[in-house]
């Protein structure tokens, strides 16, 4: 992913918490110095509402309007007028700012109706619900851990919020994957305030977006009761916690022999979808990580594509991550609808390739039907992946309405 402009990282709920970052996490943020949570949030600029004015080129008079409001920071306003003139410096920071306000205060001007929701809107709720909130006989206020990145001058905001030993642990290795929620916002009228679960696997730092349903708080002007949506949330992650586990079982339990299908493990990635670099970066880790290169599971393909995305992808977070991201989790929640498609556009491909009689090449008939053994073989395998995501869902959805 791009950059952040910015990148606040956390551990504890608050300056009285006595906790670290988890030393698996802390290896990859070197240098970085956490706040708490609380101190992080009110680190990230906000937002407040402001007069428009328009210049009428007849008489170069400015003349205010109230049909609209600008979207400003403002301290970015008094820093603007304390220091005169920005300078031309700037930088990434991690858990600092600037030493001169560089960055535009103003985010927005929106066209219709627009209601402000502040960081401290939304996630001072939260820690309160951290400090009463126990796992296992602990706080997660203790618990949390994780980063905020800024892009925009901090007008949009993403951030991922962990909890150490809230985790899935794997029969075959040490390393646990570590569950929690990334949540996010912007001040441009692109992004409601959402949520949605989350892990990051601790053996190879990917991570593992949109495991649940994205719940969204649009900026219309009706502020939701954030405690209890956080209450909800956090209950929904802990049910998470044991079908994660349960996928992960049964997606190591299906393989894909690579012998025997018509394509190799970087085209398995390209018939999804994803562009060449991100399908060769999947395919690298994916064999690197399979007990067999040759016939690697559908967990393991799962993992090399969150890989790509993790340490590979060049755009942004946002429209076209998220795209790619449903597609890598189909691997591991829905490993028939993934070979389907896979089989579909590689029929598709080969129906391009037919002559002008319309008749497919020999070759490319022989490696259909050998497609269609291989799905069909697999299809018994597969039955339980529906019935236990449609249990999974019920279950999440029972959890959110109580």
């Amino acid at each position: 992913m791009d950059d952040p402009e910015q990148r606040l990282v956390f551990s504890g709920v608050d300056n009285r918490t006595d906790a670290s970052l988890p030393a698996w996490y802390d290896r990859t943020r070197p240098g970085a110095e956490p706040l708490s949570f609380a101190e992080a949030i009110r680190r990230l600029p906000r937002a407040t509402e402001t007069t428009v004015a328009y210049k009428n080129p007849y008489t170069d008079e400015w003349v205010s309007t109230e049909r609209f409001s600008a979207i400003v920071e403002p301290s970015r306003l008094q820093r603007r007028a304390d220091q005169g003139p920005p300078s031309t410096d700037g930088g990434t920071s991690v858990n600092d700012a600037p030493a001169k306000e560089t960055v535009d205060p103003l985010f927005h001007v929106p066209t219709s109706s627009y209601a402000i929701i502040n960081p401290v809107d939304v996630y001072a709720p939260l820690e309160e619900v951290l400090r009463e909130t126990e796992y296992e006989g602990q706080p997660l206020g203790e618990l949390v851990f994780g980063e905020m990145r800024q892009y925009r001058g901090g007008g949009e905001v993403h951030m991922d919020i962990m909890f150490d030993g809230l985790s899935v642990s794997l029969p075959d290795r040490s390393e646990p994957i570590t569950m929690g929620l990334t949540s996010g916002y912007d001040f441009f009228g692109n992004h409601a305030v959402y949520v949605e679960g989350f892990a990051r696997d601790t053996a190879c730092a990917n991570s593992i977006r949109s495991l649940t349903d994205r719940e969204t708080v649009k900026h219309v002007g009706d502020v939701a009761d954030f405690d209890a949506w956080w209450e909800r949330l956090l209950n929904q992650l802990g049910l998470l916690k044991g079908d994660l586990a349960a996928f992960i079982d049964d997606a190591q339990e299906i393989t894909l022999d690579l012998t025997a299908v018509p394509f190799d493990c970087e085209e398995f990635y390209s018939l999804l979808e994803f562009p060449e670099y991100l399908a060769t970066q999947a395919a690298n880790d994916a064999r690197a990580n399979a007990a067999d290169p040759f016939e690697p599971t559908m967990w393991t393909l799962h993992s090399g594509a969150t890989y790509a995305l993790t340490h590979a992808f060049t755009g942004k977070e946002g429209a076209a991550l998220d795209r790619y991201v449903r597609t890598a989790n189909d691997i591991l929640f829905n490993p028939e609808a993934t070979l389907e498609r896979v089989k579909t556009t590689y029929e598709e491909r080969a129906a391009a390739d037919t002559d002008g009689a319309g008749q497919t090449d020999i070759e490319s008939q022989a490696a259909l039907a050998q497609l269609e053994r291989i799905t069909d073989d697999l299809q018994a395998q597969m039955s339980q992946f529906e019935a236990r995501e449609a249990t999974l869902r019920e279950r999440l959805t029972d959890a959110g309405e109580h």
